[in-house]
Formats: structure tokens, C-alpha cells, sequence
């Protein structure tokens, strides 16, 4: 192995004492994600360089401490590699104004998304990805929370989100039988968009992308709404 470079396994020692629910299968899924990339040695093994265990750090530590999607770590990131700083992360007033302000622009101006890279992994790699329990998982799969896509036995984007968010809401207290009432809410409010939107998309049946646009905007409305409850 050439000098200053680990082994997949190494890494995972060195951030492991830092990050407790990093795995080898998260480290290969940051890869596949194009957040990092790693020398390939001729037999094909990977091989860490310092500034590649350095930029897994800063991946892990803003998912952990500032909770940033992978689309806006993927944009910090190229900043860094053209030599740029990213938004400074310390403030949480400021990362609050700067998420409502896009927020605002977004329903001001609503954009269809770029498509986002599929993602498909099995029940074991989910659970080592998310950092769920098997019982976890087991209760968020009795009330449908989180399913495999419809005919295959792997899981997708969605499924990966909600098992993610799913831990992080048991340390305060809630689990599968909180989110069930949150997804029965969800599809009411899809129902509710449905059966308001059927007689434009009637009257204008080329216009695919307006259920998109408009649960969009649902969204929006949903936090904002969500945010003027909580106790001030």
C-alpha cells in the first residue's frame, strides 16, 4: 500500500471514536453519491488519502451537527474543491433565515428539482445506512412507513429518509406509532390536493407537472404552518 494511504477498514477506525453509526456500506454509499472519491489500487481495493478521510469528516460531522442534505453537502463540497469557502454552519439563526428565504424564493418561483440520483439498497445495507435497530425497522415496516419499491425486495431514497429521520426522533421520545398518525395526515393532504387540482388538470390535461408543483407548494405552506404553532 503506498504511503499515507488506509484501507476502507482503517478509516472506518479512525472516525469511528468521532461518528458511532458510521459503517463501511455508509462510507461506499457517500462514494456512490460522487461525495467522495477514493484511489483504486490494481487489485481494485480502495485506498484513503488523508484529504479524503478529512473531506468524509466534514460530510459526517454537517449531516450529524447541521442535519444539511446530501445536494447542499455535494454543493459545500465543490466550493471547497474549487477553492472556495462554504457557508459558515455555526449560526443557527442564520441557517434558519437562510432556509426561510429559500423557502419564499421557492414559492415565489417554483422550479421543478433535478432529478435525483436513484438509490437502491437491500434490508441489510438499510439498516446499517439509517442506523436502525432490526426491531426499529420491523415496527416502522408494520405500519407501512417504510416499504421496498413496489415489486423488488430493495429500498429506495424515501425509505432511507424515513428510517434515518425515524432515529434521530426516538431520542426524543417518538416512534413508529407517532409517525404512523404523521403519514395518515400525509396521505389526507394528498387526497385533499388530488381532488382540488382534478378539475384544472381536467380543463388542462397537458400540464403533468402541476400536482409537482403544487405539492410543492403544499409543502411549504405545511412548514410554515407547522413552525407559527410551535410554542414561541
Amino acid at each position: 500500500m503506498a504511503l499515507g494511504l488506509r484501507s476502507i477498514g482503517q478509516v472506518l477506525a479512525v472516525l469511528k471514536p468521532e461518528f458511532e453509526d458510521i459503517s463501511i456500506s455508509k462510507i461506499r454509499f457517500l462514494e456512490s453519491e460522487g461525495l467522495i472519491s477514493p484511489e483504486r489500487a490494481p487489485s481494485g481495493y480502495r485506498r484513503y488519502a488523508e484529504s479524503d478521510i478529512e473531506r468524509l469528516r466534514y460530510i459526517l460531522d454537517v449531516q450529524k451537527n447541521h442535519y444539511l442534505p446530501l445536494k447542499v453537502i455535494r454543493e459545500h463540497l465543490d466550493m471547497m474543491d474549487r477553492g472556495q469557502q462554504p457557508p459558515a454552519l455555526s449560526s443557527s439563526a442564520n441557517t434558519a433565515n437562510d432556509a426561510d428565504a429559500i423557502e419564499q424564493a421557492n414559492a415565489l418561483a417554483p422550479r421543478p428539482a433535478p432529478p435525483k440520483r436513484a438509490i437502491r439498497v437491500t434490508r441489510r445495507e438499510l439498516l446499517e445506512l439509517s442506523g436502525l435497530t432490526d426491531a426499529a425497522l420491523n415496527e416502522l415496516e408494520k405500519h407501512q412507513l417504510v416499504v421496498p419499491r413496489r415489486g423488488t425486495i430493495y429500498y429506495g431514497r424515501d425509505a432511507l429518509t424515513v428510517a434515518v429521520i425515524a432515529r434521530k426522533l426516538a431520542a426524543f421520545g417518538m416512534d413508529a406509532r407517532h409517525l404512523r398518525v404523521v403519514k395518515q395526515a400525509a396521505e389526507r393532504e394528498v387526497g385533499l390536493i388530488e381532488q382540488a387540482i382534478a378539475p384544472h388538470l381536467r380543463r388542462n390535461p397537458t400540464s403533468r407537472a402541476l400536482p409537482a408543483e403544487v405539492m410543492q407548494l403544499v409543502l411549504h405552506a405545511h412548514a410554515a404552518i407547522m413552525r407559527s404553532q410551535m410554542p414561541q
